[in-house]
């Protein structure tokens, strides 16, 4: 599906402007100081979250038959995993697959979104040792592997 991006005064001084757009593709509502949001058609806003509904709820019945598909699944379509750790791509795999389960039976997905910005954010620190330098400062005397990773509790 198509996009177009308004800025939010636009629907504010001239929504003759914005309401057509949504015929044919859904609007971003660009604001400055706040989380942009979007706008759609009630059918399309229905049809989306019903297909992500049966996707998630599909994908929950693999992952209770055969957790090791589901997890193989989530490697294959996470082509970013390649740069965590090994010990640290079974534990995002599983960590999102848990996340994505939880959202399939409440109906509750921003949880498995904000995991997945994390790990993705996580292992794009991995991928480039300089932003990992940068990021630990210049007094770490760790290196990339010892980087936290998301959801990790310090003891």
């Amino acid at each position: 599906m198509a996009t177009r991006s308004f800025p939010f005064s636009t629907l504010i001084n001239k929504q003759t402007s914005v309401f057509p757009a949504l015929d044919d593709a859904d609007v971003i509502l660009e604001r400055r100081d706040a989380e942009n949001l979007v706008l759609m058609r009630s059918e399309r806003f229905q049809a989306m979250s019903d297909g992500l509904r049966l996707a998630a709820r599909s994908l929950s019945i693999i992952a209770r038959g055969n957790r090791g598909l589901a997890e193989q699944v989530f490697a294959e379509e996470l082509p970013w995993l390649t740069w965590l750790p090994a010990e640290a791509r079974m534990e995002c795999v599983s960590e999102l697959l848990d996340h994505l389960l939880a959202g399939a039976d409440t109906g509750l997905l921003v949880p498995f979104a904000r995991a997945l910005r994390e790990w993705t954010s996580t292992a794009e620190i991995y991928s480039d040792p300089e932003l990992a330098r940068r990021l630990r400062g210049p007094f770490a005397t760790t290196d990339a592997t010892d980087l936290p990773r998301p959801g990790a509790v310090d003891e």
